[in-house]
């Protein structure tokens, strides 16, 4: 029976929070494979706040997704066909190649990683043991040179990015104070991932709290969110403090290519200050060459039970839409997923 491709294009730039119209859902039959290439079942796809930067057409660190482009993302899956020595069918892969239910592509393509099951259940390889925790490793380690007396503090601590940072802090000695919102994502932080504080930026006391789980200021800040609680987290920062700038999920939907008026960022914040903070936004490909070192550390953690993660999961490749905007709005509960198939 012939197979069928389902793959979502950007069909339209978003303002503010996308709606479904941004999307078409285009199906086509998968043509017979060339030369060195291999066939992808994708089976979970990672849902991830940068997909909504790419959404619009704005210089950033890299190129936005064209119009009638395939949407990008990161997904695992099996290869079920293969005209290439360097994959035979049944390997695991990782593969940056976008929403799409089969991927038809080049075994020499960079953006394909093989992952093994042995490791890490293959879905984790788009969490904790994939891009998620790879870049709370370099962040923490390489951005914000973290030692086992430092103070960090993570915000979206219960998030994919957020709650690797806070277990490996902890897991070095560091004090670790993680910022999430409400009373289930908090219990999570403090009680599962055994984060010393655990704070509530909902709550009407939040900064009394952060100042008071705070006591001998900051040294290391892990950039996940932006806004008031950047501000209130700035107020404490020690002297020779680091703010690794992973993302300001709260801004995202502000950000628009017609926009005269840009939102405030944490380069504004925490630029503003004196002394000026070292800060700076880093990208987790600057590490490319290391990854697989991330990798095997963040599974031995996984396996020793020192890194403990939660996921949200939407079944078929139709709630794509749907689960970026949980993501967007905080509704989804750890990494989201989309399960594509079995």
């Amino acid at each position: 029976m012939e197979k069928i491709n389902k793959k979502w294009l950007l069909k339209k730039r978003p303002k503010g929070m996308p709606d479904d119209s941004c999307w078409k859902l285009e199906e086509s039959p998968i043509k017979e494979l060339e030369d060195n290439q291999i066939l992808i079942k994708v089976m979970w796809l990672s849902i991830d706040p940068y997909m909504r930067g790419r959404m619009n057409d704005m210089k950033s660190y890299t190129d936005p997704v064209a119009l009638g482009e395939v949407m990008t993302g990161e997904s695992v899956g099996q290869v079920i066909q293969s005209r290439s020595d360097k994959f035979q069918i049944g390997d695991y892969v990782a593969a940056h190649l976008g929403w799409q239910s089969y991927i038809r592509c080049n075994a020499e393509n960079p953006a394909l990683m093989r992952i093994f099951p042995d490791l890490a259940p293959i879905q984790a390889f788009l969490g904790p043991a994939g891009m998620p925790g790879r870049t709370a490793y370099f962040g923490l380690k390489e951005v914000g040179k973290v030692k086992e007396t430092d103070t960090v503090v993570v915000s979206a601590a219960s998030g994919a990015v957020g709650s690797v940072v806070g277990q490996m802090a902890k897991a070095i000695g560091c004090k670790t104070i993680g910022i999430a919102g409400g009373k289930k994502k908090c219990d999570f932080v403090k009680d599962v991932m055994g984060l010393d504080y655990a704070i509530d930026y909902k709550s009407k006391t939040f900064k009394e709290d952060l100042t008071k789980a705070c006591s001998n200021g900051v040294d290391i800040y892990f950039e996940n969110v932006g806004g008031e609680v950047s501000k209130a987290v700035a107020e404490l920062l020690n002297p020779g403090a680091r703010v690794p700038i992973c993302g300001f999920i709260s801004a995202y939907n502000s950000f628009n290519s017609d926009s005269s008026k840009l939102p405030e960022t944490p380069f504004d914040i925490f630029g503003a200050l004196n002394p000026v903070p070292e800060h700076r936004f880093f990208v987790v490909t600057e590490f490319i060459n290391d990854w697989d070192r991330a990798t095997q550390e963040l599974t031995e953690w996984m396996r020793q039970g020192k890194i403990k993660y939660k996921e949200t999961v939407l079944k078929n490749i139709e709630s794509a839409p749907q689960g970026l905007r949980d993501v967007l709005s905080g509704k989804n509960f750890g990494k989201q997923l989309i399960k594509v198939s079995d």
